[in-house]
């Protein structure tokens, strides 16, 4: 473990990982990810309107979570890559969804109190299925096809289930209900 001059603007490393690094910065303590320049989210709405969904097991909430597809920018042999590639990537890696068309519809810190860590949000629209997705190996990722008019229902049922729910996806909402 390196750590850096207090006065540093890198603050100190108070443990780092193979993924992440916790910094002090002062008296505030945050996580900065290694190994990718950030993150992308995927709102992707199919020809019927249906928004796509994922439930994944997250060791850290310790249980199911219905979240957006989503993924790292540049991490492993991607470094580089564009946000737009990665969210293709990881939408078809993720739900067996290839988009025809992929544009980023916001960017901004998801957890601003906790991590330096930005997020894409990427709206991906003429969908056709290229595989069965599902994720990588060492992903569980159950996809889902909701119609727009019936997302906050389903969001309710699953919440009743157990499963935690990621807010992004009710942003999401704001956007993939603008697809006409």
């Amino acid at each position: 473990m390196q750590e850096q001059d207090p006065g540093s603007d890198e603050g100190t490393t108070i443990a780092a990982g193979k993924y992440l690094r916790l910094v002090r910065r002062g008296t505030w303590e945050f996580a900065e990810r290694l190994g990718a320049s950030g993150a992308v989210c995927i709102i992707a709405v199919t020809d019927d309107r249906k928004l796509v969904l994922i439930e994944q097991e997250r060791p850290a909430m310790g249980g199911p979570v219905i979240e957006l597809p989503a993924g790292l920018v540049g991490d492993g042999e991607d470094a580089g890559e564009p946000g737009s590639a990665a969210a293709g990537r990881e939408l078809i890696e993720e739900t067996g969804f290839e988009a025809r068309h992929i544009e980023e519809v916001a960017r901004g810190p998801s957890t601003p109190g906790l991590s330096n860590e930005t997020v894409g949000l990427f709206l991906a629209t003429g969908l056709r299925r290229v595989g069965a997705g599902g994720g990588v190996d060492s992903e569980q990722i159950t996809v889902f096809e909701v119609p727009l008019g019936e997302v906050e229902a389903f969001l309710r049922e699953q919440a009743g289930r157990g499963r935690a729910i990621d807010l992004k996806v009710y942003a999401a909402l704001h956007f993939a209900r603008r697809v006409t």
